[in-house]
């Protein structure tokens, strides 16, 4: 195959996988739950292969009042094993805020978001450097 098809191709197939995934984890708040956990992300319910590791993953959430707080229970061992980044979606995958943290200087991994104009469900997102995207879902 030559380079330009072999582009073409590549573009199609990114492509359409975009229009795919909409469909699949829009609408009813309960996609996320129910055809992905265990496989392209984790929860406590659903942790996968990574079982032993849920308790030190799974973002812990606090809500009240328009404040959200989210905790993942991870070591920040510095570039070696942490937190990358935590993200808070409504329930049509909308993203409500996102913190990027550093572990050389975030000693915990730990967020907060003022969202006083959105209640229903929501989910937020734990990103591990080392065992991946951990979702809890939660009730604004």
């Amino acid at each position: 195959m030559d380079r330009r098809k072999f582009f073409a191709v590549s573009l199609a197939g990114a492509a359409g996988s975009l229009l795919v995934a909409k469909p699949v984890l829009a609408g009813s708040g309960n996609a996320l739950k129910t055809s992905l956990a265990g496989g392209i992300y984790y929860t406590k319910e659903n942790p996968g292969r990574w079982a032993a590791k849920a308790g030190g993953h799974a973002p812990l959430v606090e809500s009240q009042k328009g404040m959200v707080m989210v905790t993942t229970p991870h070591e920040m061992n510095e570039y070696e094993h942490y937190i990358i980044k935590h993200t808070l979606l409504d329930a049509n995958m909308n993203v409500l805020g996102e913190t990027l943290f550093d572990p050389m200087k975030d000693k915990a991994a730990v967020s907060q978001y003022e969202i006083k104009d959105y209640r229903g469900v929501a989910y937020a997102l734990s990103m591990c450097n080392l065992h991946d995207c951990w979702v809890t879902e939660f009730t604004v």
